[in-house]
């Protein structure tokens, strides 16, 4: 996949959003989307695995909920391949955001993202939904 077509679908989905994200914001989005599509070659992550579909499934589809997100901590339950909280945390820098998920191997790759795309807003919990308290996980 061509990173100049990637940027060119994700430029023309922000402004059909009408969505104003600076350059850098924009790299890491397709970053992240180049993390995803790398991993999910070996594992799982998402059902989207043509890379023509994955601006417009994965990244837009998450942030077309961007002018809705007012709360200051946001929890991702069932994270998955990290959509729509890794696109959101690389949006809202001010905001904090908790990725959870039971999956060990999303988990991975959750915590690679952070690491790689160098999220401080973003913590990754490795656990089960009914059992988790992310306001105590988070501060730690």
């Amino acid at each position: 996949m061509s990173d100049a077509l990637w940027q060119r679908q994700l430029t023309q989905g922000l402004a059909d959003l009408n969505l104003e994200l600076d350059s850098a914001s924009q790299q890491q989005l397709l970053a992240f989307l180049a993390l995803l599509n790398k991993w999910n070659r070996a594992y799982n992550l998402t059902a989207v695995r043509e890379p023509r579909q994955m601006v417009s499934r994965q990244l837009l589809d998450s942030l077309s909920i961007l002018p809705f997100v007012t709360a200051d901590h946001l929890l991702d339950v069932g994270a998955g391949g990290g959509l729509p909280g890794i696109p959101l945390a690389i949006t809202l820098p001010e905001r904090r955001f908790t990725l959870l998920d039971s999956n060990r191997k999303k988990t991975r790759f959750l915590t690679q993202c952070v690491l790689e795309l160098g999220l401080k807003n973003a913590a990754i919990i490795h656990g089960r939904a009914d059992r988790c308290d992310p306001a105590i996980r988070s501060q730690q």
